[in-house]
C-alpha cells in the first residue's frame, strides 16, 4: 500500500473550554483539488493554521510525504513544499509589492528551485503575472485594495513552488469576474501550468472558500466541518445533498428527512 501523500490524524486544538478543531483526520492525494467548507466559525481556519503550524494541536498528527511533520516549525513546513495563504492579508505595506513577493524567495526551497530564472527579481515577476498584478510591480503593498492583497498572497505562497498549496479564502474580496479568474488560474497552477514549469503537476490544493460557486467549479472533493468536526467528505455533487451538511448551512427545518 502507497504512503498517502499527505494524512492528518484525530486533530484537536481547544481554546480553553472551546474545542475549535475536534478529532480531525483526512488523506489527500497529490492529484487533487479540495474544498474545505461550513458555516462561520466551524473551525476551518484553525484546520489550515495547524497544518501551516501557526498553531500547535493539542492532539493528533500531521503526516507529508510519509513524514510527521507535527513538531515542526512554520519556516521548515514551507521548506518542506508546504505553502499558504490567510484569510486577514499582512504585507510589507510600505515595501513594493514585488519585493513583498522576493522576500519568501529568500527561503532555502525558494533558493534552491529558482535556477531556471535570471533571478528572484525574474521568478517574482513571474508569480505576480500569474495571478494578475504584475502591472502594479513597483507600487507600495499599501496602495493595493483587498481584493489585490488576497492576490498578492497567493503569489508570495506560490513563489516558493509548494507541493501542497493551502487557501483561506483567496476570492475573498474580489469582484465576480476577478474571482473567475482567479479560480481558473489555481485550477491552471494545479495541473502544471505556466507557474508551475518545473513539474509535469502542480501543487495539491487545500482550499477554505465561502464562494461556493466557484469552488465547485474547481474542486474534485469537498470537506465539510461544523463545531470542529467533518460531517462529509465527498464529490461536490454529493456533499450538497448531505441531509447534515443541509442542516449546518440552513437549520434542521431545511434537512432532508
Amino acid at each position: 500500500m502507497s504512503t498517502p501523500f499527505f494524512r492528518i490524524e484525530a486533530l484537536t486544538k481547544r481554546f480553553g473550554g472551546l474545542v475549535a478543531v475536534s478529532d480531525v483526520g483526512f488523506e489527500l492525494r497529490r492529484d487533487q483539488v479540495v474544498g474545505v467548507i461550513g458555516p462561520n466559525g466551524a473551525g476551518k481556519t484553525t484546520l489550515l493554521r495547524l497544518i501551516t503550524k501557526i498553531l500547535k494541536p493539542d492532539h493528533g498528527r500531521i503526516v507529508f510525504k510519509g513524514e510527521d511533520i507535527t513538531a515542526l516549525r512554520p519556516w521548515d513546513v514551507v521548506n518542506r513544499g508546504i505553502a499558504g495563504t490567510f484569510q486577514n492579508t499582512r504585507p510589507f505595506r510600505n515595501l513594493p509589492i514585488i519585493a513583498n513577493v522576493m522576500v519568501p524567495l529568500m527561503s532555502p526551497r525558494a533558493r534552491k528551485r529558482g535556477e531556471w530564472v535570471k533571478g528572484i527579481e525574474a521568478k517574482a515577476m513571474d508569480a505576480l503575472e500569474f495571478v494578475g498584478i504584475s502591472d502594479m510591480a513597483l507600487e507600495p503593498a499599501s496602495a493595493l485594495s483587498q481584493g489585490d492583497l488576497k492576490r498578492l498572497e497567493v503569489a508570495r505562497a506560490i513563489a516558493t513552488e509548494p507541493e501542497l498549496l493551502l487557501l483561506d479564502e483567496p476570492l475573498g474580496g474580489l469582484s465576480p469576474v476577478e474571482s473567475e479568474l482567479l479560480a481558473k488560474s489555481i485550477r491552471r497552477l494545479h495541473k502544471g501550468g505556466r507557474f508551475g514549469r518545473l513539474h509535469s503537476e502542480g501543487p495539491a490544493v487545500l482550499m477554505i472558500e465561502h464562494k461556493l460557486k466557484e469552488l465547485m467549479s474547481i474542486v474534485d472533493r469537498v470537506i465539510v466541518v461544523d463545531h470542529g468536526e467533518v460531517i462529509a467528505d465527498g464529490a461536490p455533487s454529493e456533499v450538497v445533498k448531505n441531509a447534515k451538511v443541509i442542516e449546518a448551512y440552513l437549520g434542521t427545518q431545511h434537512a432532508a428527512p
